[in-house]
């Protein structure tokens, strides 16, 4: 289908090529954010038929119960009560089912496309056939007005492909026009099946512009919600390391600082920046700067899928990490992955007066999780260890906390209190 429209107004061209039956049975599929977002709008539509599921069967059976009570009482007539008594009971169970159903689904677990589509089917056959019923068997000699009625007002209350509707139909108007000619007189069933053709062309038009409706509505929702969150990272993120940038680091910090589990004990900030980076610049030019924050970028994304530390470019060459802890010993192991995995890199840096790589200098301040909101000292501190490695020659990690005596630990991962 080619779009000839605006993506606001959403309107298009049939494509050339296609029959018109194809084009009216697949029309609403096409829309300009492609068939597999379409396809995933319809889904979220597909789901939304369970509440409408569970609401009208609990009316059918409503009205139905009611209806009950008069072929029982004033007529006298047990199989006519009988049929209204299996539709309340198919119609209580099938609302039943579906409030299961929709509280799985508030759940997060995954229901069936198929399995929406077999309970409204169900649903349907139930009030067909008791609309047929109603309007046929028990009443033979007047119009079917209620089996119309309930043909047009069944396909409004969900959402589903028009050619499943298509099929819905033409298999009720089927069963009805069988039933009334085997009962109904000439003059009767001629009428009848004139009206249920229109009552079905009825259904199928309004459903299907509801479902388009409903679809490019959500498919708009969508979009503008893709967009949202494409302007979002395009504010939060790095685009040269592809990193969270400072901004979203701060939102994070303060995040961090309230939203800790009953199992972490420990907050850990850690700011770490390369060693002597304006030489290496200086000296292999901005682009291979560029390279090498990109190179650290890469690594941090790596570190934050082994670890699950989140990691930001908070300055110029300088970063920063988050990450809870319930074992004081394991901040020594995030500090040595993140040592190995710079030198793992082997950046060359021939201005460097440590070794002939790239190194890194960190400070990492440890505060237990509860006992302070204030984001800025903790920065600080941690900004405080970071300036304080430097000062013990670079290429080390500066441990401090609150509760334990401030420790160095060099590339090959020794301890030494400072």
């Amino acid at each position: 289908m080619e779009k000839t429209g605006t993506d606001e107004t959403q309107t298009f061209r049939l494509s050339e090529g296609k029959t018109p039956i194809h084009n009216i049975l697949y029309q609403w599929r096409w829309y300009t954010l492609g068939r597999e977002q379409c396809q995933e709008c319809m889904n979220k539509l597909l789901i939304d038929n369970l509440p409408a599921l569970r609401l009208s069967n609990r009316v059918v059976a409503a009205l139905t119960s009611f209806l009950f009570l008069f072929p029982l009482i004033y007529e006298k007539n047990f199989l006519k009560a009988g049929h209204y008594f299996a539709t309340v009971l198919i119609a209580l169970l099938l609302a039943a089912f579906a409030n299961f159903k929709l509280k799985q689904s508030k759940q997060g677990k995954t229901i069936s496309k198929r399995l929406i589509y077999i309970l409204t089917s169900l649903y349907y056959v139930n009030i067909i056939l008791f609309g047929i019923y109603l309007s046929v068997l028990s009443d033979p000699d007047n119009y079917a007005v209620g089996f119309m009625c309930i043909l047009i007002c069944a396909l409004f209350l969900f959402i589903h492909a028009p050619l499943y509707n298509l099929c819905i139909t033409l298999i009720a108007i089927a069963v009805f026009i069988t039933s009334t000619v085997l009962v109904k007189s000439f003059e009767n069933w001629s009428i009848d099946i004139a009206n249920v053709m229109l009552a079905g062309s009825i259904s199928l038009v309004f459903n299907w512009q509801i479902t388009k409706l409903r679809l490019t509505a959500l498919l708009n929702v969508s979009k503008l919600e893709e967009e949202r969150n494409r302007y979002y990272d395009q504010s939060t993120i790095d685009e040269l390391t592809q990193l969270r940038n400072r901004r979203d680091f701060q939102q994070t910090f303060e995040r961090y600082l309230s939203s800790y589990r009953t199992s972490d004990d420990w907050l850990c900030i850690a700011i770490f920046d390369i060693d002597f980076f304006k030489r290496y610049n200086d000296y292999y030019g901005h682009i291979k700067g560029d390279d090498c924050l990109r190179a650290i970028g890469g690594m941090l994304n790596l570190l934050r899928e082994t670890m699950g530390l989140y990691s930001a470019r908070v300055g110029g060459e300088e970063f920063a990490l988050l990450w809870f802890e319930n074992d004081l010993s394991h901040v020594n192991t995030v500090v040595a992955r993140l040592n190995a995995l710079v030198r793992e890199l082997k950046i060359p840096h021939e201005r460097s007066r440590l070794e002939p790589y790239v190194s890194i200098s960190t400070g990492v301040y440890v505060e237990p999780c509860g006992t302070s909101n204030d984001m800025r000292t903790l920065y600080e501190l941690a900004d405080k260890a970071l300036y304080f490695a430097k000062s013990c020659g670079r290429n080390c990690a500066i441990i401090s906390g609150k509760n334990f005596v401030q420790y160095k630990i060099t590339p090959v991962f020794q301890e030494t209190t400072v």
